[in-house]
């Protein structure tokens, strides 16, 4: 009997052995929520006897996410990832194939997964070497943070001097080619500005690939110092005109051009790319009221939303001169909030872990100075051309008000070196778009207009000759 029951055991344990080994490898699938596709790849392998796994989502841009638990029960799989909400459940059909669930945040689709499936992005902008201009990898020191940057200079073909451009991106943690949702949209205006005649500088965040410091607890006050020590890095190459060095900036790298526009004569020109004209906070509650409303929220819980969250950033612009002070008065109302039912949150969260999320969230360094910054008296004070373009679609700074904000800014400084255009059917990356939803960003093949680009390069052409 002790024979047969360890026989039996031996026999179960080979069996799952088997299973187990048919699970292991890269399985990718496309996951289709309305009208978008998102690749993933979880990426299965075995560590002394146990699954073991990590998620890809190549147009994120993402790789190595930690799998919490993989397990298997006969042709079964269970992939858990409880940090943001996602289960896996599968079947597998054949060596090569399996079919399951994608569920997350109570929502599920189906997710069939290959290992011969290969996820690749089009992005046939993208431009592949051998290059017409010359590459160089360079670093350079931000002396009043002592931290080094690292970043890529191109150079077009010939003595020069030319005129440069520091490239400078937009929120998040960025390398040096602004890679987001499998794109590259720096490496594409790099190419194409080297090809036109400009030397052109990117380079990674602080803390990113790369570059040294840290990127947590930093602010838009802090990247701006990043920025100008690119610009004095350019200063001192001799393929460069140091009359005719300037700034492009995406998003907050617009706003961060804002800045260094406003305290530095010396630049020679800005290029603003859905850069913002308005406080942080109205640039916020414009943004989350237009994608809820896009994305079918019921209007009654948009405008509850809103409320609440204006009354936040009301409390975080009062200004108390201590921060806990304002954390003070931020949990409190958050208390009210939560008891009122008026705070989203999965159910069966605990209170406090739900306000102290909310808490840290708001009043991150880097948060709470986007939310104060107030772009208008800076603008006021710019005295160089500008070029600030904003996307008909842009759902993150809207051109309705933005485009409004900056030409009252331009004409209360009396800059008439000043150009703002909106360009029509363009989303927040300059992409031509369907809705404008950053949804649609990865599933868009297009990296950055040409037209957009063109446009640039036009007005460039003017500041520089």
């Amino acid at each position: 009997m002790k024979k047969y029951c360890l026989s039996l055991l031996l026999f179960i344990a080979a069996q799952s052995a088997v299973a187990q080994k048919e699970f292991e490898g890269a399985w990718s699938g496309i996951l289709k929520i309305q009208t978008m596709e998102l690749g993933l790849v979880f990426n299965i392998r075995d560590n002394n006897g146990k699954l073991e796994a990590t998620m890809d989502s190549p147009n994120q841009g993402a790789k190595g996410i930690p799998v919490k638990s993989v397990s298997t029960h006969k042709d079964s799989i269970y992939i858990e990832m409880p940090e943001i909400q996602l289960v896996y459940k599968g079947a597998l059909l054949d060596a090569d194939h399996i079919k399951g669930s994608f569920v997350q945040r109570g929502q599920s689709f189906d997710l069939d997964l290959s290992k011969t499936l290969t996820l690749k992005n089009n992005r046939p902008q993208e431009p592949q070497p051998p290059f017409s201009y010359r590459e160089e990898k360079i670093s350079f020191d931000n002396k009043a943070a002592g931290i080094q940057l690292s970043g890529t200079l191109t150079l077009p073909q010939g003595k020069g001097p030319f005129p440069a451009i520091v490239l400078v991106s937009g929120s998040g943690p960025q390398d040096r080619d602004e890679s987001l949702l499998g794109h590259k949209p720096f490496l594409v205006l790099a190419d194409y500005f080297t090809r036109n005649g400009y030397a052109v500088l990117r380079y990674d965040d602080r803390g990113v690939a790369a570059s040294g410091g840290e990127f947590e607890g930093a602010t838009s006050a802090d990247f701006a110092t990043d920025a100008w020590a690119a610009v004095q890095f350019l200063q001192t190459r001799k393929e460069v005109n140091k009359k005719r060095v300037g700034i492009m900036g995406h998003s907050e790298g617009g706003l961060i051009a804002t800045k260094l526009a406003a305290a530095h004569k010396e630049l020679a020109y800005i290029v603003m790319l859905a850069g913002p004209g308005l406080r942080g906070d109205q640039i916020l509650l414009q943004q989350q009221e237009l994608i809820a409303k896009a994305s079918g929220v019921p209007d009654s819980t948009v405008q509850k939303s809103l409320t609440s969250n204006k009354n936040i950033y009301d409390i975080i612009n009062a200004g108390d001169k201590d921060p806990k002070i304002t954390a003070q008065k931020l949990r409190l109302y958050l208390n009210d909030e939560f008891k009122e039912g008026r705070l989203p949150h999965e159910p069966g969260t605990a209170k406090d872990s739900v306000i102290n999320t909310y808490l840290q969230a708001v009043t991150e360094p880097w948060m709470t100075y986007f939310i104060q910054y107030d772009p208008q008296p800076d603008l006021a004070k710019i005295k160089i051309p500008v070029l600030a373009l904003v996307g008909e679609k842009d759902h993150q700074v809207l051109p309705q008000f933005n485009i409004p904000a900056l030409k009252s800014a331009f004409e209360k400084g009396n800059n008439k070196k000043a150009t703002v255009l909106e360009l029509e059917g363009l989303n927040h990356l300059f992409q031509e778009a369907q809705t404008g939803m950053p949804q649609e960003y990865s599933s868009i093949e297009q990296t950055f207009s040409p037209a957009a680009m063109t446009t640039i390069l036009d007005w460039l052409n003017k500041q520089t000759k």
